[in-house]
């Protein structure tokens, strides 16, 4: 950031009087400039013993197969982001059940939350960002054409709990050089 968004003038990177991070500073209004993590919302879509995977026609990770989700919107809540993501990437309608994963990813200031969800009828398709919507069992999912880390990771917990017929949140903490770490079962 070069130029304050209120009044166009410099900005200088420095720890604000009572801050402990540095911060875009105005220097002639002196308004502090947050930049705060983004929010990525989306679902686990279930059918039966399926789950409901989306390739995507966009970067990054073009043509690498995701769960339906996305940047949260203002004004939404991460429920109805979850759910017009869903509705956007996959043309599907679907029933949230629970939160099932929140993941902070340090290294990239985002914070994912994937809500267990339940397609009540194989209706689905493809949007400008989809190139193909498939319903996948667990012994078909393209694990290695994942696009994300934190899919695979929402995949695998999936599929274990199931076995268990017990779905808690999971908590997970992503870092560079880190694969994942779970936290909370």
């Amino acid at each position: 950031m070069n130029f304050c968004s209120h009044c166009g003038e410099r900005v200088s990177l420095r720890v604000p009087e009572g801050d402990n991070r540095p911060r875009h500073v105005c220097e002639s209004c002196g308004r502090i400039h947050y930049q705060n993590p983004r929010i990525i919302a989306g679902c686990l879509p279930v059918y039966g013993d399926q789950v409901l995977l989306c390739r995507r026609a966009i970067e990054p990770r073009y043509g690498y197969w995701t769960l339906p989700a996305g940047f949260m919107e203002n004004g939404e809540s991460t429920e109805q982001a979850a759910l017009r993501e869903t509705l956007e990437e996959a043309q599907a309608r679907v029933q949230l059940k629970q939160l099932y994963t929140l993941t902070s990813i340090i290294h990239v200031n985002q914070v994912q939350l994937i809500y267990l969800a339940e397609l009540e009828r194989p209706e689905f398709g493809i949007s400008n960002e989809t190139l193909e919507s498939r319903l996948f069992s667990e012994d078909e999912i393209p694990w290695d054409q994942l696009a994300f880390t934190t899919i695979r990771n929402a995949l695998r917990f999936y599929f274990a709990d199931r076995r268990e017929n017990h779905f808690p949140l999971r908590h997970i903490e992503m870092e560079p050089g880190t694969d994942s770490l779970p936290l909370k079962p």
